[in-house]
């Protein structure tokens, strides 16, 4: 039997290290797992005391708005002008998406079709890869450099754009779309708000439409203080952004998140979505509104967390041989492989890491071919398990030259 859109999926990769993850768990072994960025830490408390008395109620068991209950959008609204200094129209400007991640693939399926084009980075979120191909349409990949070459400002400089308009010049059809994401996942790397200045310029000059990502919104150390896409003037022509609140509060398992900006796209997204489905359960819709409006300071508090974490690893990593640049913002270290285990690859390195140190990564070369030579830890275990996996790593990796 033929299925149209997955039949030129490949393997999934992650699905390998998954196996030997279980597979030792089988077996007794304790497998420290930084590969999945699946938070660990717990949603405000105040949202989940709203989320019980909201599910109480029996009027929210009906079916909800697709679009998201009116206070939820204006939540959202006043969220962006607190934090981000921008003016959205919570009737015209949001709407609520499933997660990101849904918001993403169904974005897709309005803004492309199959004669239509993407351009990506590479290495990127596999969504931000599939989700243009599964509405049919090409996606150009654009390199994404290493974290390592970030400016003191943060920016990526030059060559992501010399990417950009080479991927330009030589795409036909000329791309409708350009996916980005900063913090970037799995790269780390970080952009500073000239950097969107000119991501805004581009697209507006070649008449297409950026969709930023901004599921690490609130993930940025240090003082580094990531920046909206919608912050610079004219954005609202030309681009929409994802927030989510899925790392800011740390509401993984809730899939509530938004896509705002751009009206015409936001009602595009919306009208689609009135034929798939009736949004989020509507105390989950109650309780995001609690989150994000008494509870505004918890992503700060996640993401001390989060930057203790990265200390940690990085120190220890740095210690023991294996030499890491601490980025600064997302929750993951994007690493690349040690020089005297190199050879081997992501996949398997990443396959070493679990059968010899109990530590489960995720392979770079999963998140598209820019990505080999890396693997990427995941800052969802505490500084305890995180010295426990150093000490494995230590103990599996012999021919680091550092020390404990």
């Amino acid at each position: 039997m033929e299925f149209r859109r997955i039949n030129d999926l490949p393997p999934y990769v992650f699905a390998a290290i998954d196996g030997l993850k279980l597979q030792a768990r089988r077996e007794g072994r304790d497998v420290i797992d930084m590969g999945f960025g699946n938070p660990d830490l717990p949603s405000p408390e105040v949202a989940v005391e709203k989320l019980a008395e909201a599910a109480r109620n029996s009027r929210n068991h009906r079916y909800s708005s697709s679009r998201g209950i009116p206070k939820l959008r204006q939540a959202v609204a006043d969220l962006y002008a607190r934090k981000f200094g921008v003016d959205l129209d919570p009737e015209t400007e949001v709407v609520a998406t499933i997660g990101a991640k849904e918001g993403l693939s169904h974005l897709m399926w309005v803004l492309l079709g199959p004669d239509d084009s993407a351009i990506v980075p590479s290495p990127s979120y596999p969504i931000h890869i599939y989700a243009p191909l599964f509405a049919g349409a090409r996606v150009h990949q654009v390199k994404m450099i290493d974290p390592s070459a970030v400016d003191e400002e943060g920016s990526i400089g030059d060559v992501f754009f010399e990417g950009l308009i080479e991927a330009w010049d030589s795409a036909w059809p000329k791309p409708r779309v350009i996916v980005a994401s900063f913090p970037h996942n799995p790269t780390t790397a970080c952009v500073d708000l000239a950097f969107m200045e000119r991501l805004v310029a581009f697209a507006l000059e070649h008449d297409v439409v950026v969709v930023h990502d901004f599921a690490y919104a609130d993930i940025g150390f240090d003082g580094y203080v990531p920046p909206s896409i919608l912050q610079v003037p004219g954005a609202k022509e030309c681009a929409v952004e994802l927030y989510t609140l899925t790392k800011s509060f740390s509401m993984a398992g809730w899939r509530s998140g938004f896509l705002v900006g751009n009206p015409e796209i936001v009602a595009a997204l919306t009208k689609l979505k009135s034929y798939l489905d009736y949004g989020t359960f509507q105390p989950i819709q109650i309780a995001s509104i609690v989150a994000m409006n008494e509870a505004p300071n918890y992503p700060e508090e996640i993401c001390a967390i989060y930057q203790d974490r990265r200390n940690a690893l990085c120190d220890g990593l740095n210690r023991i041989g294996w030499d890491i640049t601490p980025p600064r913002g997302s929750m993951f270290i994007w690493a690349p492989i040690p020089e005297p285990y190199r050879h081997l690859g992501a996949l398997d390195f990443s396959k070493l890491l679990v059968q010899e140190a109990d530590v489960a990564t995720s392979p770079g070369v999963g998140f598209g071919p820019g990505g080999d030579g890396h693997v990427r830890f995941a800052l969802i275990e505490n500084e305890q398990r995180i010295a426990q996996a150093l000490r494995n790593i230590r103990k599996a990796l012999p021919e680091l030259t550092g020390s404990d």
